[in-house]
């Protein structure tokens, strides 16, 4: 087993030993814990995931054609990231595994950011989004109330679009949904 391998199954131990209350992720060799996020970036993260799920997860009044899971441990070589929310086309993976760990980079991760994670999500993360092939990323920001919404091009983030407040936008690749901002900030 090499050093790396070693220090990775080490660090993975530490974080099955985390507490409940916190998310822990391991990325580029280091053990990050951060709390369950406040109820902004919950109500953002479920609010989002919801507009999704049905047209398409479930294919209800939109296209289907894809899984998407809230918070799925992703097991991207040496690092665990816990997006908040990611998908699959279901070409890629027509049958979900039973797993805690997914080992397949999802085509879209979402990332709600809050301020003790927005550094670790917008330097960090991205990173291994990108070096894993991922094509597609957002952030949501709901004390600022904006979506970015990136496509990855020739191995680097390609900004498409940050949109602010209750807009409705068509953001790719879901494009097919009228998606309202406001809906994401709402009470």
């Amino acid at each position: 087993m090499s050093d790396e391998r070693s220090r990775r199954d080490e660090l993975y131990a530490e974080l099955e030993k985390l507490p409940p209350n916190v998310v822990g992720e391991i990325v580029g060799g280091e053990l990050y814990a951060s709390p369950r996020p406040a109820s902004p970036h919950a109500r953002a993260a479920s609010r989002l995931g919801g507009e999704l799920m049905g047209p398409f997860d479930r294919g209800r009044g939109g296209p289907g054609g894809w899984v998407i899971l809230d918070e799925p441990e992703l097991h991207l070589g040496e690092d665990v990231l816990v997006p908040d929310l990611a998908g699959w086309r279901r070409e890629r993976m027509p049958e979900m595994p039973h797993t805690v760990g997914f080992t397949l980079a999802p085509d879209w991760a979402c990332e709600v950011l809050s301020p003790s994670t927005a550094r670790l999500d917008r330097a960090r993360k991205m990173v291994v989004y990108a070096r894993e092939g991922v094509r597609h990323f957002w952030l949501v920001d709901p004390l600022l109330q904006t979506l970015e919404v990136y496509r990855l091009e020739n191995g680097r983030w390609s900004l498409l679009g940050t949109h602010a407040g209750g807009v409705t936008v068509h953001a790719e690749p879901f494009e097919a949904l009228a998606l309202e901002l406001g809906a994401l900030w709402g009470r």
